[in-house]
């Protein structure tokens, strides 16, 4: 409100008249300093002679538009000049209306050229960062200015991670390609992954001239899992250094993939994998914890793990990936985890969970400020006990990838187990990989009995087996198409026992315990190959009587060719399945085990049906009217020994199936009792309880212990003439025609 000074208030109110010869000096009230007389709020008094008006302040109006009022009949309001005055701040700004004025906020990519202006202009980031020599989209990435706003265009090899107004970063698309070209043929298909996430890795940077992806994030996400489906599914990935290879390639993967997905949470489940990816892509770094979960595990952090310490690249990612079916894969490879000893008792090792990879943007996971906790689920539920225990473990790739001979192994530097109990195992681990719960078997108290009752009874095995080869060899009584069988079957047995005894725990270097199994492989499945060829002879002999003999090239050709067929095929087919960590022996996880196993049931069916027919073709020969005694006796023994020798050896290995159950206490020791007295039983059987043997003994004896003689030479020579008249006589037909055979 206007103010006036006293002498100027003085002249101003006063009013002088004369009446009547007297001068009358009358005063003006001045109403706007009467508080009875206000306008109001946001309102201006005005005095007038004898009165007063009102007038609003600048910024309000009168609520009827009057120019004038009084407090009766007027009231200010406020003027809402961004709904009242069209554009007053211009197309570029936010007109933000306040109590009595207003004022005008420009967009983003446009400023004032000078603070009084009202006008908002566009602001050319890529000249104003260029003079400050900061290049805004990179070394590399080309500045383009639009209207408001800019994006930067990355040249190939170059992406800006799905953020426009960031700078291009390197995407080392090289890192795909490995030994793709050349070697990485032979890691069944990882090549054509490696080529393929290459040219996805080139396609992120190509853009057309309004900067829109030709190729979109999603379409090369569904890519890289549908490849990874079809390698899982189709190929062997039992090498691993391609499975090294497909973990990296898979990894490095979603880390530039998955910042190009326009959703904040991404889920992938297929046959093979179940993935579930978050991204954060603001103008501020995100900050708080960070949880991602699936069927098979949980992975627990901060936010602070994904940025990293380095500078904000405008987006974050963190990914949790679980494999279906790579356990079995990578149950191998613990030559670096160690354990303590219970008992003097050194553990093996089986993966016990699903392989999980923890994949974040930030490129230093070696190194976590803080560590990350992760929760993996058993494949089966079960408690830690005395020969039961639980630790964690990440794949330590071979430095260098896919050029190493070697592809990586599980170890357990940095990674403690936090907690377990029969379903779950709780880890917390101070970098990031793929990881796995591995379960550590110990061996049974009983281990130590086994292994030298075992190692006792093979040297009384080996001993007995080379008395026998030596017997069928060389004693000439006795030859024949059974003499044959038996001698191979005990080379096979002898070979068998004396690899085992030798190298069935050598299970370093790797190469050469392949080598043992397969040779166990072999050997083993040659004995059941010569037990078979003994019961088809039985069967001839009875079925086939004037024509039983076999050539010894079909006799070789079986005894020898299927094994060793058996052998090469599963050698070539599945290589990692020979050896185990504890054994050199098949491997059960590889399911490689069913070529030994199925073989020899199919053996030990044959068998029992040509022995089945033996028996009741000896009973109807029995009950015929003119059996020839002689002839099915010999059978009959024949029969006998052949029937024990497959009970013993069949027995033994139908009891081996059940040593994988984990209380087979019992089972393992009639195992290891058949298994080392083999040769022991083949020698009494066929040798001791043979008259024809032990005369050969005997005059073997004789030779080298000669006694002096207690009758003349007339005496003998006499004996000696009545006993070869007595055999020229005694022989039958029977005995005639089937002594060559025997």
């Amino acid at each position: 409100m206007p103010t006036r000074s006293s002498a100027e208030r003085s002249a101003y109110d006063r009013e002088e008249q004369w009446s009547g010869g007297e001068m009358i000096i009358t005063r003006n009230t001045d109403e706007c300093e009467q508080t009875l007389a206000r306008c109001g709020n946001h309102a201006i008094c005005i005095n007038t002679i004898g009165s007063f008006y009102c007038l609003c302040e600048p910024g309000y109006k009168e609520r009827s538009n009057k120019k004038e009022f009084n407090v009766l009949n007027g009231q200010c309001l406020d003027i809402n000049e961004c709904l009242d005055i069209k554009d007053i701040c211009g197309p570029n700004a936010y007109c933000n209306n306040t109590i009595g004025n207003y004022t005008c906020t420009c967009h983003s990519g446009y400023a004032k050229l000078h603070a009084s202006s009202g006008k908002c202009n566009d602001i050319d980031e890529c000249e104003d960062r260029e003079k400050k020599n900061e290049g805004i989209c990179g070394v590399n990435g080309t500045c383009k200015n639009t209207n408001g706003s800019f994006w930067c265009q990355c040249p190939s090899g170059y992406t800006n991670y799905g953020n426009e107004r960031t700078p291009c970063s390197e995407l080392k698309c090289d890192q795909f390609t490995g030994t793709s070209a050349t070697s990485s043929k032979s890691h069944g298909g990882l090549a054509d992954i490696l080529s393929q996430m290459k040219r996805s890795c080139l396609a992120l940077s190509q853009t057309d001239l309004s900067g829109k992806r030709i190729h979109g994030p999603t379409v090369l996400l569904n890519s890289l899992f549908n490849m990874m489906e079809d390698f899982l599914s189709e190929y062997d990935t039992g090498d691993s250094v391609a499975v090294s290879g497909l973990l990296s390639a898979v990894e490095d993967s979603i880390k530039f993939i998955g910042p190009q997905l326009s959703d904040d949470q991404t889920s992938m489940n297929t046959s093979q994998t179940e993935a579930k990816i978050v991204v954060w892509k603001k103008k501020t770094p995100p900050s708080g914890p960070l949880h991602l979960t699936n069927t098979n595990a949980s992975l627990k952090t901060d936010w602070s793990t994904a940025n990293g310490n380095g500078t904000y690249p405008g987006f974050a990612l963190a990914a949790l990936l679980s494999y279906k079916n790579l356990e079995n894969t990578l149950n191998q490879s613990f030559e670096q985890i160690i354990l303590p000893q219970k008992n003097g008792r050194r553990p093996s090792y089986q993966v016990f969970s699903k392989v999980v990879s923890a994949v974040v943007s930030n490129p230093d996971t070696q190194h976590l400020d803080r560590p990350v906790i992760i929760t993996l689920r058993h494949l089966q539920e079960l408690g830690e006990s005395t020969e039961v225990s639980y630790t964690c473990a990440y794949w330590k790739a071979a430095e260098g990838g896919l050029q190493e001979e070697e592809g990586g192994a599980w170890s357990t530097v940095g990674c403690t187990q936090v907690t377990s109990n029969a379903s779950h195992t709780v880890c917390s681990c101070e970098h990031l990989s793929s990881f796995a719960v591995l379960m550590a078997l110990y061996p049974m108290n009983h281990t130590f009995g086994l292994m030298l009752l075992t190692k006792l009874g093979l040297v009384i095995s080996l001993l007995c087996l080379a008395l026998c080869i030596l017997t069928f060899k060389f004693c000439h009584s006795i030859k024949g198409t059974r003499t044959t069988i038996h001698l191979h079957l005990c080379i096979c047995l002898f070979l068998a026992d004396l690899v085992f005894l030798a190298g069935i725990s050598q299970t370093k270097p790797q190469g050469g315990c392949r080598l043992v199994a397969a040779l166990l492989h072999l050997f083993f499945l040659g004995a059941f190959s010569w037990m078979l060829l003994e019961g088809v002879q039985l069967y001839r002999m009875v079925v086939l009587v004037f024509n039983a003999t076999i050539r010894p090239l079909y006799l070789h050709a079986v005894g020898y060719g299927v094994p060793l067929t058996i052998v090469l095929i599963s050698a070539i087919s599945r290589p990692t399945g020979y050896s185990t960590d504890q054994f050199c022996w098949l491997s059960v996880e590889h399911g490689l085990i069913w070529s030994f196993f199925g073989p020899v049931c199919v053996v030990i069916s044959l068998n029992v049906f040509f022995f089945s027919v033996t028996v009741w073709k000896l009973a109807q020969k029995c009950s015929s009217l003119n059996p020839d005694l002689t002839h099915l006796h010999k059978i009959r023994a024949f029969t006998v020994t052949a029937i024990a020798q497959l009970c013993v050896l069949g027995l033994m290995w139908l009891s081996g199936v059940f040593l994988f159950n984990e209380e087979a206490l019992v089972t393992a020791y009639i195992f290891t009792i058949l298994n080392s007295l083999q040769g022991a039983l083949i020698f009494l059987l066929n040798c001791l309880l043979s008259k024809q043997v032990r005369e050969e003994y005997a005059k073997l004896l004789s030779c080298v212990c000669p006694q002096p003689k207690k009758y003349s030479d007339f005496s003998s020579t006499n004996r000696s003439s009545q006993s070869q008249v007595r055999k020229t006589l005694l022989p039958s037909p029977w005995t005639v025609q089937h002594e060559s055979m025997f």
